[in-house]
């Protein structure tokens, strides 16, 4: 699996509103805070923050002071939940599942159709164990900074 942009800068731009939710309280944070603080380009960040609001990891406020807010804490928001919501669901690839649509009849098809969902499943599982809290303490010099670091 490859993180497209799209679930890098949404990513992105998330541990950035975790990071500064203290100095904003419980206002909203303009797009154009967060792309300055991210070097996002803001038209795309628009777009990426839309996604993640019909996804409900944010909430918006419109007009002047407007912007956006976490919608829940950041320990209970997972890279998963946040690249799933910008890329759609987290596979190894979009092959199909195994025993529908006539996948098994072919010669060794529905073995590695069984390999490919493990694969997808060990990715979800792996991102689901990143929050945005492990990210902000990461980034404060407060937690682990190697890859072992969330197990």
């Amino acid at each position: 699996m490859k993180v497209s942009t799209r679930g890098d800068y949404a990513s992105r731009a998330l541990l950035s509103l975790a990071l500064h939710a203290d100095t904003h309280g419980d206002g909203p944070t303009a797009v154009r805070d967060i792309a300055e603080r991210t070097g996002l380009p803001q038209p795309y960040l628009e777009q990426i923050l839309l996604a993640l609001k019909g996804a409900g990891l944010v909430r918006s406020k419109r007009g002047v002071g407007g912007g956006y807010v976490l919608a829940r804490s950041p320990a209970e928001i997972t890279l998963s939940q946040i690249v799933s919501a910008v890329d759609g669901p987290i596979a190894a690839g979009d092959f199909g599942l195994p025993h529908e649509n006539g996948a098994c009849d072919h010669e060794g098809q529905c073995v590695l159709l069984t390999v490919w969902a493990d694969v997808g499943e060990h990715m979800r599982t792996l991102l689901d164990s990143f929050n945005l809290a492990d990210m902000v303490a990461r980034a404060q010099g407060r937690g682990p900074a190697g890859r072992d670091a969330a197990r």
